[in-house]
Order: C-alpha cells, then structure tokens, then sequence
C-alpha cells in the first residue's frame, strides 16, 4: 500500500531553510534518517527561502538543479526534509520522472520498518493509509478511467472512486480493530491503579538512550540500538523500589522534531501510557549540541498528547561521551530532585535514579497515626490489607493504635470507602 525504499536505493535529499539560517544538526538528521529508512544517500541540496513555492515547493532553478543531480548519480528517488502537499508531490513526480518521498512518507516508512506488535502494525498501517488517502491521484492517469468490460462495468464509479472506498473501508476496519486492543490496555491500566502501582514512564527525542535505560533499569531485553526509533511497540516490567514498594517502567516511542501529526493521532492509544502516567523521565542526550531544540519538542509533544502536566525528572543520559563532573542528582528550590546526571550504558548513576524513584514516591505517601475501636475490625483488615501498617498496639480497651503509611491515592480512595476512617485519626 506504501511505496517501500528498496535497501540501498539511491536518494537524492532536499533541504530548503525557510528562515535563512541553514543548520548543520538539523541536516544531519535529516541525513540518519534517510539511512535508517534504508536509501543510499548520493547528493544532498540545499537552500533557502521566504516561503514554499505553490507548485513545486522549491523554486525552479532548484529544480533544474536536483533534476541535473538525479542524472548525474542515476539516482532513484528524491527525499524532501519538509511535509509537501499531495500537489506538490505529484508536480515534482512529474518534473523529476522518478518517485518523490516527503519528510512524513519517510517516517512513515521507518515506522513500518520496525512495528513488530499487531498493535504496532495496525497504528502504522492506519498513519499510511491516512497519508495516502490525500495522494490517490499520483499522476497515474488510468485511475480515472471508468472500468470496463464483461463483468466489470458498473454504474459510472471510476477505478479512483473504488480506491477511495476500498481505502475509506479498510481505515474504519482499522479502527475498530484499534478499539479493540486501546480496551484491553485500558483493563491493564486499570488493574494496575486498583493494585496501586504507579506506572513511570521514559519519554525523550529519538536514540537518546531509553531503550538502553530501560534495560539497565528493569534487567530487561528490549531492542536497543544507536538509531533513530530503534523502539516503536511499547514495553512494561516492573521494578522494585527501596521500600516503596514496585512500579510499572514502559519504555516508549521516541519523538522527533516535526513529527506527523497522523502518526501523533495514530499512537495516541500507545501515547496513553505516557499521558496516563504517574510521572515522566525525560530522557536527553547530554552529549548532545542540540539538546535544547530536542528538550523543546519532545515537551511539545508531551503538550499535544496532554502530558504536559505530569511531573517529570529529566536525565541527563550519555555522561560517559561528555566530559562533566560524573553522575549526581540536581535539585530544585524545594530540594525536589530537577535532574539526574547518568549513563544508561554504563551503569554510573542508576542507584542514584532508583533513590530518586524512591523518594518522589514517598512523597506522594500519607503517614497517620490512628486509634480503631473494637468495631473497626473490618477497617484493621482492609489497612493489613494494603500493606500500609507499620506498627499496631492493641488497647485495653480491645481496640488498637496504629501507624501507616499509604500512597496517596489509596488512603484517599479508603477514605471514601470507610466513612469512619477520618474520625478515628489521631491529631486530625
């Protein structure tokens, strides 16, 4: 359905500043992206202007120039860094006789690359189908023809009108198959509030270093590897806390500056592990030049999907690359932890992440001190129950002295289900 790069092909990148300040990092980018979608790169253009061409998007004389290059390298396909409009596409097709991929298609492509799970699979066909709808046309002229023939004339429908049906079906298909599988993460996500385990998780711009984090943090195997959305299916472990109890981790997809908004739409499902979470590590390459621009749209991102809000650590991942001072924690003006200075590949730093986990969750804890009565036996119970009795006393009285310690949102939720359970608090 999606016109796939052959391994190797021959690319032709095109990179327009439209502020007239060319950047070196963002080309480079550009450029990884290219080989990780798996196209050769053969020639490189650049330019700048005030504002895309309607037609063509880059001005003429750019044109004659990529188009001289395509014969030169006998190149087979040209990659916009930019998102074209399905006109614009379809022009350059027709000036360069060869396929033209803008920046969008090209994520696309990586995504369809490395999906493994159904769910991975189902969201990226969903984000292909979406963009192709818009380019059904191609400039392929017998999509216009009626169909004809024994057994295939119809009532008018051009070969483009059934395409378009045949798309519009198979994308309601998707979706009802996508509710599906969000209905199941949901009863997991459920089941695991009910539980009171708080679910962290890694966000960050894509090859900071999550995938290798997650792994040192929870000893788990998921595919880590120094390229752009080496993840792309979401992975949950548990991980054990210094008497706090356990947490669920869930490593995610990376983001990446001018990501598709179809495939924001088209992950939202897999997003929601990050926006429902209890608190976000934002994950940096330290090493970084750019680690500015990418902090900006990873949050950015975090905004759109409504996770903004969240509390959130940042990491400053890749020390061993960097010549700072080694790992350590950085704290706020309420001696909050800010920042935590680390290397994932390492190892230097994690004990310093997992006291930190540690602490943010005791935080969000209640102590009281509480005095049941006999007929409080149904409450003792359901405290023992939660795991939150540090120490009990029994009275003279045949009732009993406690002290526990709760998260925050199990003691509130028992104070709606035991109405007595506020009177019974020491000190109110």
């Amino acid at each position: 359905m999606f016109e796939r790069p052959k391994i190797g092909e021959k690319a032709i990148l095109v990179h327009v500043d439209m502020d007239a300040r060319a950047d070196s990092d963002e080309i480079d980018e550009f450029r990884e992206l290219v080989v990780s979608a798996g196209a050769m790169p053969v020639g490189m253009v650049t330019g700048s202007r005030r504002s895309p061409d309607p037609r063509l998007f880059i001005g003429s004389g750019k044109a004659d120039e990529i188009r001289d290059l395509i014969r030169m390298e006998e190149a087979e396909l040209v990659i916009f860094n930019h998102a074209l409009s399905p006109s614009q596409e379809r022009n350059l097709e027709r000036e360069f006789q060869c396929r033209v991929v803008d920046r969008t298609g090209l994520i696309l492509d990586i995504f369809a690359q490395r999906a493994r799970s159904f769910e991975g699979k189902l969201q990226v066909e969903l984000a292909q189908l979406r963009h192709l709808s818009t380019r059904l046309v191609r400039g392929w002229t017998h999509l216009e023809r009626q169909k004809g023939g024994i057994g295939l004339r119809g009532p008018g429908e051009t070969q483009l009108e059934t395409d378009r049906r045949l798309l519009n079906h198979r994308i309601a298909q998707i979706r009802r198959r996508l509710e599906k599988v969000d209905s199941q993460r949901n009863q997991g996500r459920k089941a695991r509030s009910k539980a009171e385990i708080p679910t962290v998780s890694l966000v960050g711009y894509t090859n900071a270093g999550k995938s290798t984090l997650f792994n040192r943090l929870t000893d788990a195997e998921v595919y880590a590897k120094d390229q752009l959305f080496a993840t792309l299916d979401p992975t949950l472990r548990r991980l054990d806390l210094p008497g706090e109890g356990a947490c669920v981790v869930a490593d995610t997809v990376g983001f990446i500056s001018n990501l598709p908004h179809a495939l924001v739409a088209a992950f939202r499902s897999t997003l929601q592990e990050t926006s429902e979470a209890s608190l976000l590590l934002h994950v940096i390459d330290a090493a970084s030049p750019q680690r500015a621009v990418c902090i900006a749209e990873v949050n950015d991102v975090l905004k759109q999907i409504g996770a903004d809000k969240i509390p959130q650590i940042e990491i400053y991942n890749k020390i061993d690359l960097t010549e700072t001072e080694g790992p350590r924690i950085e704290r706020d003006e309420d001696g909050l932890v800010k920042r935590i200075w680390l290397s994932a590949l390492t190892g230097d730093g994690i004990d310093l992440l997992k006291q930190a986990l540690a602490e943010f969750y005791h935080q969000e804890h209640v102590h009281k001190l509480l005095q049941l009565q006999p007929a409080d036996g149904r409450l003792r119970a359901r405290l023992f129950e939660l795991g939150g009795v540090i120490s009990e006393t029994v009275t003279e009285s045949g009732g009993w002295d406690m002290e526990i310690d709760l998260p925050r949102v199990a003691y509130e939720r028992l104070l709606q289900q035991e109405l007595v359970l506020e009177s019974r608090l020491v000190g109110g």
